[in-house]
């Protein structure tokens, strides 16, 4: 039995969103044809989680205009404490619902060439170099339904691109606010490092508002040419009554790096993939994830390292803790390919989980078509130990407390080892914040 899904917009109004921003030839024709395949694709399928009654479909599709903030002293309390106000004039870039909001790149870097822009004047100013990139190497268009319905309605995002042989110093970040609970966000990454360059890149995702059937549908394509090196922060705060499908995704070049350090704190049902292809030989892929789940929401957490290149190293590190009736899938993949020789693959998924309801499911999995090569798991669910809890209560601490502790510290692991001093900082606020 085939279940017709009706899609949010039709041909008509694609067309003239198009023609409204401005976009070249190439990405009308791609959002028409995105279309087409949106209403025949099926939807993704994340492993042991049933998403057919999860709406990412059916909304009222338009894009809010919002006004741009005057300066960064309007932004809402919860996302101006996630910038550094002394140094605005520098590297960031705001958007509010679908509205770019605020930008700004030193003087430096634009003369060394780096592009620090919002997606539409990206397609815009930068047509060609966009184009090279966008939904072809990394992540597919007909992937999937979500993955087509994305290209179709892409509503917001940013563009990056550093040059050979640049090293960017300072952080760069975004801030995407949802401020009206009418805001749909399709928003697009891209991220492109040129051989023997190095970025590192932070993005928040924080709703200010409550929402009700809302949506996300967000996807990031990280590019690292030969000898790069990319650093990717993110933490992400939407709302519960936002279901999230966030798809980041990178590749590497020949001796390339890629670290990730995510906080995946939203509070509505979320489906996350976050897959690293190891191409050039000797490339690294390292991921480093929080998570913190609360309320009835329902989650997936697929991440995946691929070695094709040999040489290469994956690492997974993952800890989630569970809370009330939240439930959640850790599914760590790591796959060596046939010839990517001398190749190791490591991973690490711990889920705490805090009450009887809550439930965590953590698989590591192992897919190895290459002799010659190293590679190991761990995997663990449980739930907080009485001796701790008892412990610490008998010196006079509460019970609330208590499980407050014992949390910090089963995700310290982790988040003392992100590599971005920024997302850490914000995503220790954000823990304490949920188990408080």
């Amino acid at each position: 039995m085939t279940v017709e899904i009706k899609l949010p917009a039709d041909k008509e109004y694609i067309r003239s969103l198009s023609e409204e921003k401005g976009e070249s030839q190439w990405l009308t024709d791609m959002r028409l044809a995105a279309l087409d395949l949106a209403s025949d694709l099926p939807m993704p399928r994340p492993d042991k989680t049933k998403i057919d009654k999860w709406n990412f479909t059916e909304f009222d599709y338009k894009e809010l205009k919002s006004e741009a903030y005057a300066s960064l002293e309007e932004l809402p309390e919860q996302a101006k404490v996630l910038i550094d106000l002394e140094k605005q004039d520098k590297n960031l870039y705001v958007q509010r619902n679908n509205t770019a909001s605020f930008l700004s790149l030193s003087e430096e870097l634009k003369a060394q060439g780096v592009i620090f822009t919002d997606i539409v004047t990206a397609v815009k100013e930068h047509s060609d170099l966009v184009q090279k990139y966008f939904m072809s190497d990394v992540v597919k268009v007909n992937e999937h339904k979500l993955t087509a319905l994305h290209a179709a309605l892409m509503n917001g995002g940013i563009f990056l691109y550093v040059p050979k042989n640049v090293e960017v110093k300072e952080p760069i970040q975004a801030v995407f606010v949802q401020d009206d609970a009418k805001a749909t966000l399709f928003n697009h990454v891209l991220v492109v490092a040129d051989d023997n360059s190095s970025v590192t890149y932070v993005e928040n995702y924080v709703s200010t508002t409550d929402v009700e059937n809302g949506v996300a549908n967000i996807i990031t394509e990280v590019v690292a040419g030969n000898n790069a090196n990319v650093a990717y922060g993110a933490v992400d705060t939407l709302a519960a009554g936002v279901t999230t499908y966030v798809n980041r995704r990178g590749i590497t070049g020949r001796d390339a790096r890629i670290e990730w350090s995510l906080g995946l704190m939203n509070d509505g049902n979320t489906i996350s993939e976050n897959v690293t292809n190891l191409i050039g030989d000797g490339s690294v892929g390292d991921t480093k994830t929080v998570v913190v789940g609360r309320g009835k929401q329902s989650q997936n957490f697929t991440t995946k390292v691929v070695h094709f290149g040999k040489n290469t190293e994956g690492y997974i590190l993952k800890h989630g803790v569970m809370k009330e009736e939240a439930k959640s899938i850790f599914n760590g993949i790591g796959k060596i390919e046939h010839g990517a020789s001398k190749s190791n693959a490591e991973q690490e998924s711990r889920v705490l989980m805090l009450s009887d309801k809550a439930r965590g499911d953590a698989n590591p999995i192992l897919l190895i078509d290459e002799d010659d090569v190293t590679a190991g798991h761990a995997a663990s669910v449980g739930r907080v130990d009485p001796l701790q809890l008892y412990y610490l209560m008998s010196r006079g601490i509460t019970q609330q407390e208590a499980e407050r502790l014992v949390i910090h510290g089963f995700l310290a692991p982790v988040v003392n080892k992100l590599p971005i001093e920024g997302v850490k900082k914000q995503l220790t606020e954000v823990i304490e914040r949920k188990v408080r």
